[in-house]
């Protein structure tokens, strides 16, 4: 078996909890005393091009929030948005001692808007962990698009049989697996460190 050089971990369900997904939207929505099902059905319409940085924050906000006069501003409900992320701090354990190794590239491989991408980054402190950052909203595709996982691979200059993907939606694995790279379906800190080590990857205690 080829020796591993690379791991892309997941964000949002790994490390972290989501940052965007309907749980988080209706929790800050509802905190703000804002409608859901009327945010739900103009967040379906633009969501796409959020996620992929067609669209900005600012520009997702206008029309999901802002269409009509509000009595918060755009500042205080982007941090009630950012607000809603929390760390898991047993799996980014797992993270620390890869990257305390340094014998592993580390990268992220995930959906998310950009600004949302980078204020999560800057809150917990990912850059220590992480020398790159593959997210939908920098690579304008998304997972489980094929193209994402290829230029993934391309930037990095790794072949997929060097490489694992921390996932923990079977779908967007699947798609990992078709282009070569090894998968782990995420379910807790110890299954992981247990399918690390099953690669010849020492996760650390």
């Amino acid at each position: 078996m080829t020796d591993i050089t690379t791991v892309f971990f997941d964000v949002g369900g790994v490390l972290l909890t989501n940052g965007w997904d309907r749980h988080s939207r209706r929790h800050c929505v509802e905190s703000f005393g804002l409608d859901y099902e009327e945010f739900r059905d103009r967040h379906e319409f633009v969501a796409d091009a959020f996620e992929t940085g067609r669209m900005t924050i600012d520009e997702y906000l206008e029309r999901t929030v802002f269409y009509r006069e509000r009595d918060f501003t755009v500042a205080a409900f982007r941090e009630g948005m950012v607000a809603e992320s929390k760390a898991f701090p047993d799996a980014l354990a797992v993270v620390e001692g890869l990257a305390a190794a340094g014998d592993l590239l580390l990268a992220t491989l995930n959906n998310e808007s950009r600004e949302l991408n980078q204020a999560r980054i800057e809150r917990f402190g990912l850059r220590r962990y992480f020398a790159a950052f593959f997210s939908s909203g920098f690579l304008g595709v998304k997972k489980p698009d094929q193209a994402i996982y290829r230029l993934a691979l391309q930037i990095t200059q790794r072949t997929p049989g060097e490489c694992v993907f921390v996932d923990d939606r079977d779908l967007n694995l699947e798609c990992a697996t078709t282009e070569g790279m090894h998968t782990i379906h995420y379910q807790d800190p110890s299954q992981l460190r247990r399918e690390l080590a099953g690669l010849g990857i020492n996760p650390g205690e």
